[in-house]
C-alpha cells in the first residue's frame, strides 16, 4: 500500500494563468468514514477507484490504495455513492521543485478554491506561490469526503 503526504490551502488570487494543464473531475464516496474512504473518480477519460485510510492523527499522512476501473463501472458505481457528487476542474501549477493541484468546486461547493501539494516527507519544504491562502490540511470540513455530506454553500 502506498502513502499519500498532503498539504491543503486556500487559494486567494489568480494561479489559472500558471496552469500547465487541467482536467474536469466527477467523484463520489461510497464510503466518507474518515478511517475509510472508498471514493469513485472520474478524471477526463479515466475513471478510478481509491481506497484512502488516516495513518496517524495529524491528517497529513494516509495510506492510499487506486485502481483503474473502467469510465461506465464508475458511472454505474457513482449512483450508488452517498448523497452528493463532487464537481471541480483541477489545474495543475507547477512552483519550484513541486506540482500543486488546485480544485475549483461547481454545485453545492461553488466558490471554494482549494490547492494540495504532495509531499515526500511531512516536513518536506516547499515553495509557496503568492495566491496560496491560508493553510486547511487539519480543518475536515475541506476534505472532498465531508463536503459530500456538508457542501462549502451551506457553511
Amino acid at each position: 500500500m502506498n502513502y499519500e503526504i498532503e498539504r491543503k490551502f486556500l487559494v486567494k488570487g489568480e494561479y489559472k494563468s500558471q496552469a500547465f494543464t487541467h482536467w474536469r473531475i466527477v467523484q463520489g464516496y461510497l464510503s466518507s468514514v474518515p478511517k475509510r474512504v472508498v471514493r469513485i473518480r472520474i478524471k477526463g477519460d479515466f475513471a478510478y477507484i481509491t481506497v484512502k485510510s488516516t495513518v496517524s492523527g495529524n491528517g497529513l499522512t494516509r495510506y492510499e490504495w487506486e485502481k483503474e476501473i473502467s469510465v461506465s463501472d464508475a458511472e454505474d458505481m457513482l449512483r450508488f455513492c452517498e448523497k452528493e457528487i463532487i464537481e471541480k476542474t483541477r489545474y495543475l501549477v507547477k512552483v519550484g521543485a513541486h506540482v500543486f493541484e488546485v480544485d475549483e468546486f461547481y454545485g453545492s461547493n461553488k466558490g471554494l478554491l482549494v490547492a494540495e501539494v504532495e509531499l515526500q516527507s511531512e516536513d518536506e519544504a516547499f515553495e509557496k506561490p503568492e495566491w496560496l491562502g491560508k493553510e486547511v490540511t487539519h480543518d475536515v470540513r475541506y476534505y472532498n469526503s465531508m463536503l459530500v455530506k456538508n457542501p462549502y454553500s451551506e457553511w
